[in-house]
């Protein structure tokens, strides 16, 4: 199984706890986000790997190569990160991931490895995962029709109507990401829509017919960490046997 970590961005809100080190390289515990990510992929079955690095990349090169020599990884280097968003990162994984089964994460998360696990021995080709708590403006909203298959997702549809938020993890069978690259060349080479999130390339494919079964993992502790203050507290928030 392969699997694709997003990992290019500054996390210009951590600052001054990234000022010198990337995001994926804080530790809480004795792990850094990456290793514990890493582990919980490996774990899941996951065998390839491919990174996309940005800001401070030789750190996460080095890190990554000492610490798993034996496991298979690609780095990709997106040399434009302070000038695009996640959505670019993607599309420069696209030797890497189109055509197969991949599984997609972002570098910024702090998860229950049980996750990574279902999401891999999902039976369905396509999922994402999802969280339900109150929503505002800023999570990814997820809204979804009676058969638990999406039908909208992004920043901007109504709390009310949405089912919960994105974690940020998803499986995209070999023909999601087929058409997830067709869509992603349009989208960059044509209306450079660079400094976009990869979801609404998801939100797109849609209409086309392609989309994601949801897979609730509400009950299963998992943390975004966008602030100095989510750092710290999701120390005291992470489950002892997990730390």
């Amino acid at each position: 199984m392969k699997a694709i970590i997003l990992a290019a961005g500054t996390a210009s809100r951590l600052r001054p706890l990234t000022s010198h080190t990337p995001k994926c390289l804080l530790k809480i515990g004795e792990r850094t986000l990456l290793e514990r990510s890493i582990d919980a992929l490996v774990a899941a079955g996951v065998d390839r790997l491919c990174i996309v690095t940005g800001y401070l990349h030789e750190q996460i090169e080095q890190f990554v190569q000492e610490r798993y020599p034996a496991l298979s990884t690609t780095f990709i280097h997106n040399a434009v990160y302070d000038s695009t968003n996640n959505i670019y990162s993607l599309w420069l994984a696209r030797p890497f991931a189109e055509g197969s089964d991949v599984l997609l994460l972002d570098s910024d998360l702090l998860y229950d490895p049980a996750i990574a696990r279902r999401v891999v021995e999902a039976p369905e080709p396509t999922v994402l995962t999802l969280i339900r708590h109150e929503l505002g403006e800023e999570e990814m909203k997820v809204v979804v029709d009676a058969e638990g298959s999406i039908t909208d997702i992004s920043k901007t549809c109504s709390p009310s109507e949405a089912v919960g938020e994105s974690l940020g993890i998803e499986k995209m069978g070999a023909a999601y990401t087929r058409a997830l690259y067709g869509e992603l060349s349009v989208m960059m080479e044509q209306e450079h829509l660079e400094n976009t999130f990869y979801e609404l390339a998801f939100k797109r494919l849609l209409s086309q017919g392609h989309t994601f079964r949801i897979l609730d993992v509400t009950e299963l502790f998992s943390c975004e960490l966008d602030t100095v203050e989510d750092f710290e507290n999701a120390k005291n928030l992470i489950p002892a046997e997990l730390y």
